[in-house]
């Protein structure tokens, strides 16, 4: 690592502060992100929204919470240098929680490209978001903010 200088400190808590914001922002998400996929896709399929449809769907949802949001926030937490991947792709680990209830209700699988189904294999309703937004519009600005603050301390530390 290279002497960053006098502003090293500040960058990194800049940074710190973005990941926290994107990790709040993404535990807001997860649970509201679990019911569309399950309720538009229960509409697709004319499968009615039961209670015992909208209960599975709300364990899904905090389960999902819980576990993706949690390695979200771990993984944004850590230093850039030890990260060893990014939050999109944890969160596209989150479509398990809505498959498995669409599962159990039966729901046909959706139509993919080859491409989803090479790359995504297990996501059978086409649920894998490919930006944050996709998940929820609320995530793509601390997404943003949070991407340009790691690019830029990723970069001072390394003379640039």
């Amino acid at each position: 690592m290279s002497d960053a200088g006098p502003n090293q400190g500040d960058d990194d808590a800049r940074l710190h502060d973005y990941a926290v914001a994107l990790a709040d922002a993404v535990d807001a998400a997860l649970g509201p992100w679990v019911r569309r996929c399950v309720e538009c896709r229960c509409a697709d399929a004319g499968i009615a929204l039961t209670d015992d449809v909208r209960a599975a769907t709300a364990d899904a949802a905090d389960s999902c919470i819980t576990e993706i949001g949690g390695r979200v926030r771990a993984l944004l937490l850590c230093d850039i240098d030890e990260q060893s991947g990014t939050p999109l792709t944890v969160l596209r680990d989150a479509v398990r929680y809505p498959t498995a209830v669409l599962d159990g209700l039966g729901v046909p699988e959706r139509a993919r490209d080859a491409f989803a189904r090479r790359s995504f294999p297990e996501d059978r309703y086409d649920l894998t978001p490919a930006s944050f937004a996709e998940i929820d519009e609320s995530l793509h600005e601390p997404g943003l903010a949070w991407g340009a603050a790691k690019a830029f301390v990723h970069r001072r530390r390394r003379g640039g």
